[in-house]
């Protein structure tokens, strides 16, 4: 990924981004990668939330969000890119305002659709790097298929109670894939609601 003329950052982006541009580990070149950059998040909800925005915040200026659900009440108390008046409502479209609304200056797609293997290979060769934030195993299994296949990073996470995990699969440039640490999903019985 790199910066094309159609990158450069206006003035009113180095201002946003400046603490970015002042790091010499990313300085204006690396902003405008961001900025050249599209990522594609699967889910909005407790992992979603803060993945989308922080990409806004961050710079990345394409982002697309994949959700098939809706903002409930009970939502609200960890995912933190829907608020009250968003009840009821795609869970999609409250996290797209959201992010807009702490940067507008970026591009932001969202999928009112449930990722199955129907849309998996055609949503995903849009994008540079996925992000799964989703919270079932076959979506899981489904999104690291689907990452392989089309050759995309794959940015990993997952949270039971008070423990995460975070890991990073790219196969086709180094180490294994997800399926290939865990071939199999665990039995529906052994996995907590």
């Amino acid at each position: 990924m790199s910066a094309s003329n159609g990158n450069r950052l206006t003035p009113e982006e180095i201002n946003r981004y400046s603490r970015h541009v002042t790091l010499p580990e990313v300085g204006v070149s690396g902003q405008e990668k961001l900025k050249a950059a599209s990522v594609l998040s699967i889910g909005a909800g407790g992992l979603g939330s803060p993945i989308g925005i922080y990409l806004a915040a961050t710079g990345v200026g394409r982002i697309g969000v994949v959700d098939d659900d809706v903002v409930d009440i009970s939502n609200l108390n960890r995912q933190i890119a829907h608020s009250t008046e968003s009840a009821g409502q795609p869970k999609v479209e409250t996290i797209r305002k959201r992010m807009l609304e702490i940067n507008p200056l970026i591009r932001v797609d969202i999928y009112n659709t449930r990722l199955t293997r129907e849309n998996a290979l055609e949503l995903f060769s849009q994008y540079d790097i996925i992000v799964d934030g989703s919270d079932n195993f076959q979506t899981r299994y489904l999104v690291n298929d689907a990452a392989y296949l089309t050759g995309k990073p794959l940015i990993y996470g997952s949270i039971f109670r008070f423990e995460g995990q975070m890991s990073v699969f790219h196969p086709h440039r180094e180490g294994p894939c997800y399926r290939c640490l865990y071939s199999n999903p665990p039995p529906a019985s052994l996995v907590p609601s």
